[in-house]
C-alpha cells in the first residue's frame, strides 16, 4: 500500500501537521515529535479492512488511561 499523508493536530500546542502514514496489516503505535513544540504524539494507526478506511488517532503522550 503507497504512504498516506494525514493533516493531524498537535494534542499540546494545537499546531497543524503533517504525518505519514505507511498502512500496513497490523496495527501500529508510536509516537513522534511535533514539529513546532517538540512535544511527544502518541499515534495510533488502525486499518479497517472490512469498511476499506484507514483511522488514526492522536493523543498526548502523558495522557492515562484507567
Amino acid at each position: 500500500m503507497k504512504p498516506i499523508f494525514q493533516s493531524v493536530s498537535c494534542p499540546f500546542c494545537g499546531y497543524q501537521t503533517d504525518i505519514c502514514i505507511e498502512a500496513s496489516d497490523e496495527d501500529q503505535d508510536y509516537v513522534e515529535d511535533c514539529s513546532n513544540c517538540c512535544n511527544p504524539m502518541h499515534i495510533r494507526v488502525h486499518k479497517d479492512d472490512l469498511q476499506h478506511k484507514v483511522q488514526v488517532f492522536v493523543d498526548a503522550d502523558d495522557e492515562q488511561y484507567y
